[in-house]
């Protein structure tokens, strides 16, 4: 080690500002730590840029180290306050907290973690295709967690507030030195709030928030899908000891319906179209979801499976400017059932006029594919 450069080890140079040669360290120092880089000299590699960042940050120590090297710094021209491991443990501490504390959760002194953000919440809604269709505004009652009227959310009885706690001194947690590193844990003495109450608020009981339902109102926009979620900032469970509220999340299930199915904005029925209306053409009614009816045309010949769009009534977007979807009709040709004589003698007339290709395509050319998959079964 003491052949090895200080400011060469940090990278900066011989002039650098206090400033630089702390983001040098603490960029290193996150890099080569050994909880996140295990390569096989990252350790040692991390002992050195600690020994160097301890000089070079002391006024003191980078004055002797500036002027004598490596030989300033074992008596320190006899200032008596030689580098040693004790001395380091304390100045890496410190760094430690501002590389570490963020995943940690700690506060600095004073500051504590008492106050607490509430947690957020779910609530599930079923609404029907037409509210989706149309939006609506809906009261709904959420049981939750709310502050504390009488003590304003402190914990603290009348006439009393929270007291730091001594044994954390309002840090939350408490550290001690074992060797090269500082092990930390949260404080015993306030379970790491930072703050004890002695004397608690009989209405809480202490925690600052009490049990009730709330009644709040929801808009439901026009157009939602399926798993559409609504938040409300702030409804959700009130935070611990004046912390900030959580979030209420809505999240919204668009029940089945007994006529329509929904694909994104589109929607889609099925028609029962007559033989005769289908054979002859005609005209049908089909609904809209919003209540309307609209006349739709079924040309001659009309088959199962035909499909009749009608742009626009579908679902409205919740996109602004944004067109509405289509309505799709699936046109069912329904066969006559339980027909009387008259009816059944007319099948037959008709039957007798001679079904061709041209009446019945579809059913000719399937017996014709037939009849030939049985000559080629013959064949082989």
């Amino acid at each position: 080690m003491a052949s090895k450069d200080f400011y060469e080890l940090l990278g900066v140079e011989r002039g650098a500002s206090p400033d630089d040669i702390k983001k040098a360290y603490r960029r290193l120092a996150k890099e080569l730590h050994p909880d996140r880089n295990h390569e096989k000299d990252a350790e040692q590699r991390f002992k050195e840029v600690n020994e160097a960042y301890d000089i070079l940050s002391d006024e003191q120590k980078r004055a002797a180290y500036d002027r004598f090297g490596q030989a300033g710094l074992d008596g320190q021209a006899g200032g008596g306050a030689g580098f040693g491991f004790a001395n380091f443990g304390a100045s890496f501490a410190d760094v430690f907290d501002d590389l570490f504390g963020e995943f940690r959760g700690r506060q600095r002194p004073g500051g504590g973690n008492a106050r607490t953000r509430g947690a957020d919440m779910r609530y599930n809604l079923e609404i029907s295709l037409e509210e989706s269709f149309h939006g609506r505004t809906t009261q709904i009652r959420v049981p939750t967690s709310a502050t504390c009227d009488t003590c304003q959310g402190s914990g603290a009885a009348e006439n009393s507030r929270p007291q730091t706690c001594t044994t954390c001194n309002g840090v939350g947690r408490v550290r001690a030195q074992q060797g090269f590193f500082t092990i930390e844990r949260t404080c015993p003495g306030c379970n790491g709030a930072g703050q004890v109450i002695k004397n608690p608020c009989k209405t809480c009981a202490g925690s600052g928030r009490v049990r009730k339902e709330k009644n709040l109102s929801v808009a439901i926009p026009s157009g939602v899908e399926d798993g559409t979620r609504i938040r409300l900032a702030g409804e959700g469970e009130a935070g611990v000891r004046g912390g900030s509220p959580g979030d209420l999340y809505i999240f919204l299930s668009v029940s089945a319906h007994r006529l329509f199915q929904r694909d994104g904005k589109n929607l889609y029925v099925r028609a029962h179209i007559p033989m005769v209306t289908a054979s002859l053409g005609g005209h049908i009614e089909v609904p809209g979801v919003d209540g309307s009816r609209s006349r739709v045309a079924v040309p001659p010949g009309t088959q199962s499976g035909k499909q009749f769009r009608l742009k626009g009534k579908g679902m409205p977007s919740m996109r602004n400017n944004d067109p509405a979807g289509d309505l799709v009709v699936q046109a069912t040709i329904e066969t006559p059932m339980n027909l009387n004589k008259k009816q059944e003698e007319l099948l037959r007339q008709f039957a007798a006029a001679g079904e061709t290709r041209t009446t019945n395509p579809e059913s000719e050319g399937f017996l014709e594919k037939l009849k030939e998959f049985w000559d080629d079964l013959k064949g082989s």
